[in-house]
């Protein structure tokens, strides 16, 4: 029997799990024990509190063409969930989107319109509309329609799931992951820790990303409104509120309500759809994203073991999950093949 670990209860986690279990139950009827270790779990990982729009964001140096690809393999997988009877359990939604920014130079989305629905080039006077008594001025914006999964309800769902299929879930928190490697008794070991790798493996390229949000009531807004400027706001519905961001502060570890950024959110937000003014204030949150040089994707042998790293999403943990589960299942049929784990 292949014993795999996957440490880390983030999406990446989760979903790397799952893909890896059901591949080998159903395509190669293969027994297999697959266990998620983490001293954290939904509700209280750090995608917990994000939004769960479909996009990929904050994501360093890291190649476009892979971005695309993992990006791509998640939303067919969104997909597949909001066709099926399961898409209100997962809190897959799918949402029309406006995205703008103020760079001259900018194409708003220009390696990924393809993946999304409908992607149109806003007109000059509907940018014209969007950039009333605003000083500085809106030159590009694409519409198109995706998905948002939040992730407060596609992780219990992705847990549920790995687990009916007879996966294992285990609270520890691993200090040192070359001992727990070389010691435990598992084949195959998955990183996805996120920021956590910084520790782990002493990872230099790995650095927080700050991100403060505001939710609101505000059952009126159907529409996802984002300013992709570098001091952009953005707007994106939930099924159960709306959430107002945002910020992306490198190497800020501070997890406190920060009042000033509390108030550029609502202000920001509040100049891109005024009519949020009348909203219901609910509450604040901050999270520190996985940031990274370049996201880390990749295995390595551990003499008979194999690790695999699958870390450093930046804001793109959910954007990315499922294509990048897809590669780690991918590095260990090919390990698989070549050593005959």
């Amino acid at each position: 029997m292949l014993r795999v670990a996957v440490l880390g209860a983030g999406v990446n986690g989760v979903a790397s799990a799952l893909k890896i279990l059901e591949h080998y139950q159903d395509v190669r009827q293969q027994k297999i024990e697959v266990t998620i270790l983490s001293d954290e779990f939904t509700p209280h990982t750090t995608g917990d509190g994000s939004a769960g729009l479909w996009g990929p964001f904050l994501l360093g140096n890291t190649a476009p063409s892979k971005v695309h690809g993992w990006s791509k393999g998640m939303h067919d997988f969104l997909q597949q969930i909001w066709l099926s009877e399961d898409a209100g359990e997962a809190g897959v939604c799918l949402l029309p989107c406006v995205r703008l920014s103020t760079d001259e130079k900018a194409s708003v989305g220009d390696f990924w319109r393809d993946i999304v629905y409908g992607a149109t080039e806003l007109t000059a006077q509907q940018l014209a509309d969007y950039n009333r008594n605003r000083v500085n001025k809106f030159t590009c914006g694409l519409h198109f329609v995706t998905y948002t999964s939040e992730p407060v309800k596609l992780l219990p769902y992705l847990m549920k799931r790995f687990v009916k299929r007879g996966g294992l879930i285990l609270k520890r928190r691993i200090q040192d992951l070359e001992q727990f490697v070389a010691e435990s008794s598992y084949d195959v070991v998955v990183n996805c820790t996120g920021l956590g790798s910084q520790q782990l493996l002493s990872d230099e390229q790995c650095y927080a990303v700050r991100g403060q949000v505001t939710r609101v009531k505000a059952n009126w807004v159907y529409a996802a409104l984002l300013d992709e400027s570098d001091d952009g706001n953005y707007i994106i519905p939930n099924t159960e509120s709306v959430v107002l961001g945002g910020t992306h502060q490198e190497r800020d570890y501070n997890t406190q309500i920060c009042p000033q950024d509390k108030r550029f959110i609502i202000t920001g937000c509040r100049s891109l759809l005024p009519g949020l003014e009348h909203s219901q204030h609910l509450f604040d949150w901050v999270g520190l994203r996985p940031g990274r040089t370049q996201l880390c994707l990749q295995a390595e042998r551990r003499g008979a073991k194999l690790l695999i790293h699958n870390y450093g999403h930046g804001g793109s943990g959910v954007t990315l999950s499922w294509g990048c589960a897809a590669e780690v299942l991918e590095l260990l049929l090919a390990a698989q093949l070549k050593a005959k784990l």
